[in-house]
């Protein structure tokens, strides 16, 4: 029998170091889906290699660079404070427009966008890599608990992950892109990306049907059915099969042209079931709605990304945003989204309200009327951003 040989870490990677000076940089496409799902902004500041950047990142470079690979000076170096968020934002608000890949981002400017992607990736960095609790514990965070040889050890690769991408020019603006991208990798957390591209792969025959659609013909632009979470191994649970039939039978009424599925992988942690697809497949199998009438968003993992994501497939189909959605769930859930409750949540976790809840026409239904500001990006949660 052949025994296999296993290298360590540190010796492939003084393999890959020892390559001629002329090597081709290597991208990694995985990473670059990544960084751009999470950090569009700082991507494309990374791209526009402009040179006013240049006096806060060599500063923050040298300063990473005197860590020596050292695991948490590393990643505390990586940090970044008050004054080069600012330094950073004021050099994205010189760029020039043909600079952004995606200008829309922020309704609110791209500072205040490179604002909010630098302090979420501040907190993959404390929360993968130094140990901080995450908003939710129960389904999120890293593999192995804070403080464990596990975690330590994943850490520790991550960190000599991101060294070795160090000439990947997707993620060319600093250090700290590479560390978290290295971290959420190395804890097998790429759910941002795990349906991507989202639209063109899973949402096509929908989109194609909404582009040429009079929206004026119907009630509602879409129903919308938000994750509940079953909390068992069951693909769905008894009430995520009671809004799907609730939404089959509005959608039969003729009411709107669409349903949007909103839902990840969420309950209980680990679970192999995406809400968002188990309700298309029930929709299709059990009531014989059409898959060109139905949009899935497969990201969202509470509440208040249910509907600001829901938002962001709104906008992909064209849909007039000044016309009202019809939002359909059980009855707790219908009167918690009415909620002070929820909309003080939203305040707090998304820094706004990703739309208007309007009228209430029965206990399991309630109209809504999106907002813009669900178009920023914020990848403080970098598992739903």
């Amino acid at each position: 029998m052949i025994k296999k040989t296993v290298l360590p870490l540190s010796f492939v990677l003084s393999l890959a170091w020892s390559l001629p000076g002329g090597a081709a940089p290597v991208t990694d496409q995985h990473w670059s889906l990544l960084a751009r799902q999470l950090f569009p902004a700082l991507t494309d500041l990374g791209n526009a290699r402009l040179a006013t950047a240049n006096a806060v990142l060599a500063t923050r470079r040298a300063r990473i660079d005197a860590c020596q690979q050292a695991p948490a000076c590393v990643l505390n170096a990586g940090l970044w404070n008050e004054a080069e968020i600012s330094e950073l934002a004021a050099v994205a608000a010189k760029a020039p427009a043909s600079a952004w890949h995606k200008p829309a981002l922020a309704d609110d400017g791209i500072p205040a966008q490179v604002g909010r992607e630098l302090r979420g990736l501040n907190g993959i960095l404390q929360v993968y890599g130094l140990g901080a609790a995450p908003h939710y514990p129960l389904i999120d965070g890293p593999l192995d608990a804070a403080g464990t040889p596990r975690f330590s050890a994943t850490v520790a690769d991550a960190v000599a992950l991101a060294a070795a991408g160090a000439d990947d020019p997707a993620l060319a603006l600093d250090a700290s892109l590479r560390l978290a991208v290295a971290l959420l990798d190395a804890n097998g957390r790429d759910d941002a990306v795990a349906f991507e591209p989202l639209d063109p792969q899973h949402n096509a025959a929908a989109l194609g049907r909404a582009h040429i659609i009079d929206w004026t013909l119907y009630r509602y632009t879409a129903i919308i059915i938000p994750g509940i979470g079953p909390e068992n191994a069951l693909p769905l649970s008894p009430r995520g099969k009671l809004n799907v039939r609730m939404a089959a039978k509005r959608f039969a009424d003729g009411e709107a042209p669409f349903i949007i599925l909103s839902g990840a992988s969420v309950h209980p942690r680990g679970t192999r079931y995406v809400e968002a697809v188990e309700m298309r497949r029930a929709l299709i199998e059990r009531y014989g709605v059409p898959a060109e009438s139905i949009i899935i968003e497969p990201y969202a993992r509470h509440t208040t990304t249910n509907l600001r994501n829901v938002t962001r497939r709104l906008v992909a189909m064209g849909a007039p945003l000044d016309k009202d959605s019809l939002i359909i769930t059980n009855t707790s859930q219908s009167g918690y989204i009415e909620s002070p409750e929820f909309s003080a949540r939203n305040q707090k976790e998304l820094g706004y309200l990703p739309g208007k809840v309007g009228a209430r026409l029965s206990p399991t239904e309630l109209t809504f009327r999106p907002s813009a500001k669900s178009l920023r990006i914020d990848p403080a949660d970098p598992l739903d951003p």
